[in-house]
């Protein structure tokens, strides 16, 4: 199965660490969301990523192949299903290609807020091993 990565699971390293047989793939693109930092997490200390739905905006991020025990495994990681819901998506391809995937979306209604310098930096380390930025 697919699972788009937004945020920190961008990141190859955290993503290996998480998951060591998923596959990265390609990187993709959500259409009609944005990417918002939300709630508060004791792990990060500060907001996390999150998608939300927004006309006309789209999500850069990426794809793995993943199996079912990574799957359970991310679920953990995630906090499913009581921090994030699994969602399931159709993403674009840089072919645009229709792709159906996995992601996680932040669970509640929860403010915007500022995510932690740390929790950054992982993300934008995840950006830069796909060259997304």
């Amino acid at each position: 199965m697919y699972y788009f990565a937004y945020a920190s699971n961008l990141n190859k390293k955290q993503m290996q660490e998480r998951c060591p047989d998923s596959k990265p793939l390609f990187t993709a693109v959500l259409p009609n969301y944005k990417l918002v930092f939300v709630g508060w997490s004791r792990q990060w200390k500060g907001a996390v990523a999150s998608i939300k739905a927004s006309r006309g905006d789209r999500v850069r991020g990426a794809i793995y192949e993943i199996s079912e025990h990574c799957l359970q495994r991310l679920d953990k990681y995630e906090g499913y299903p009581q921090s994030y819901n699994r969602l399931k998506i159709t993403v674009f391809s840089e072919d645009d290609e229709p792709i159906e995937a996995i992601t996680y979306i932040k669970a509640g209604l929860l403010e915007e807020a500022q995510p932690s310098k740390e929790y950054l930096a992982v993300i934008q380390q995840g950006l830069r091993d796909w060259r997304l930025f």
